[in-house]
């Protein structure tokens, strides 16, 4: 295979001369960069993987495209394909295995470019319903991070059926390694965030855990030994009984009070899916219907964040909502979220409770998770204030400077 070409790829003057005019060098360049700038928008990995492969195909104009993501059992842990209608992929049936083309390509550091691939010696096993596909190229995702004499295939890109009936070229060929080494990088980002978000909801998971420990299942003891003393009391003294049985109310009231602020806790935020104001939104209509306190919410000129911040801002103020429900008597609660003139946001979480001296709260030890609040706003450049004073309920305002 002769040297692919790379001037096409140009992005300076040659030995120092003027640039030559080369409309289809820039074309090629944008186009690279679009892709780029697709597959590094997402997070999640398997929206990687649909952008990955997406951008592949339009880039190199194929009329299909897949991308394979190994696992350790002679399967595919994910398989992505663009260009093939719902109604064909349910026909084609289960994923593949790895086995002819895919099985030989999985074990190659280097790209495989075929004239047809039904021609390939390893040809083999398509199902019946399988697109037919002729003019062949993939490429494999090497793991960025792995040495350098050791690399580790992450995946493999495969494109069948130059548009117009061509073949794939040696610009085709160059051009799919740029995106496959870029693809690494965000699938590599991807699987991070991702780890990253697992050990953060194993840490609130933690932190709930503890919370219907001292909460939950504290009250529930108390209402049990409340109860027993009850029916131990009815027959001598019905007054006390009496007594002690409006206690028992009292308490399953506040346990169950208790238990629906955790359950919340535990829905999903949805922020990719909802945004934050309709998260908090949501959030909000459950604890007021949860409540007998009033809990209003109010969004205005608020603008997309980046998903750190609006995770900071989520978490605040359920932290805040949460001290206002359960500790300070409210009546009424008021959540506001504002957009900024420096594209940034402002949380507000109002109470009308019995309110409490900040200073003492600090000196008793017992934080109300203050701390973590302030620590929150912090990690993600913005600022937490709070103002409150035995009598006059509690304001926590948070605010997040634009991206």
């Amino acid at each position: 295979m002769s040297t692919p070409p790379t001037a096409h790829l140009l992005v300076g003057p040659p030995s120092g001369g003027p640039m030559p005019a080369c409309d289809p060098c820039l074309a090629g360049i944008e186009a690279v960069s679009r892709a780029l700038l697709a597959m590094s928008r997402h997070l999640e990995v398997r929206e990687v993987l649909r952008r990955i492969t997406a951008s592949a195909r339009g880039l190199l104009g194929a009329e299909y495209a897949a991308l394979g993501v190994p696992d350790d059992h002679g399967g595919f842990a994910q398989f992505v394909v663009d260009g093939i209608t719902d109604e064909q992929w349910k026909a084609i049936g289960p994923l593949p295995r790895q086995h002819g083309v895919l099985a030989t390509m999985l074990h190659e550091t280097g790209p495989t470019r075929l004239t047809d691939v039904r021609r390939a010696p390893s040809f083999g096993g398509w199902p019946a319903a399988h697109p037919e596909m002729d003019a062949f190229l993939g490429m494999p995702i090497l793991d960025s991070d792995a040495a350098e004499d050791e690399p580790q295939v992450m995946g493999v890109i495969f494109l069948a059926n130059k548009r117009g009936g061509g073949l794939f070229t040696d610009h085709d060929e160059e051009l799919l390694r740029i995106l496959a080494a870029h693809a690494a990088l965000a699938l590599s980002n991807a699987r991070l965030y991702e780890r990253s978000r697992e050990l953060t909801l194993a840490g609130e998971r933690a932190r709930i855990a503890h919370d219907l420990h001292d909460a939950v299942s504290q009250k529930l003891f108390s209402l049990r030994l409340t109860a027993q003393a009850a029916a131990k009391l009815v027959d001598r003294d019905p007054v006390r009984a009496r007594a002690e049985l409006a206690e028992v109310a009292r308490l399953a009231a506040e346990a169950a009070d208790e238990l629906r602020a955790v359950v919340v806790e535990l829905r999903p935020a949805a922020l990719e899916e909802d945004g934050l104001s309709a998260t908090l939104a949501s959030q909000v209509q459950v604890l007021d219907r949860a409540h007998t306190a009033d809990v209003a919410f109010t969004a205005d000129g608020v603008r997309a964040l980046p998903p750190a911040q609006e995770a900071a801002l989520l978490r605040v103020a359920q932290e805040a909502l949460h001290n206002a429900l359960r500790h300070a008597d409210a009546r009424r609660v008021t959540v506001t979220l504002a957009g900024t003139p420096a594209r940034g946001a402002v949380l507000r979480v109002r109470d009308d409770g019995r309110g409490f001296d900040p200073e003492s709260v600090r000196r008793a030890g017992r934080h109300l998770g203050l701390a973590s609040m302030r620590d929150r706003a912090a990690a993600v450049g913005g600022t937490l204030t709070l103002d409150s004073a035995p009598g006059r309920g509690t304001l926590v305002e948070m605010e997040v400077p634009g991206a």
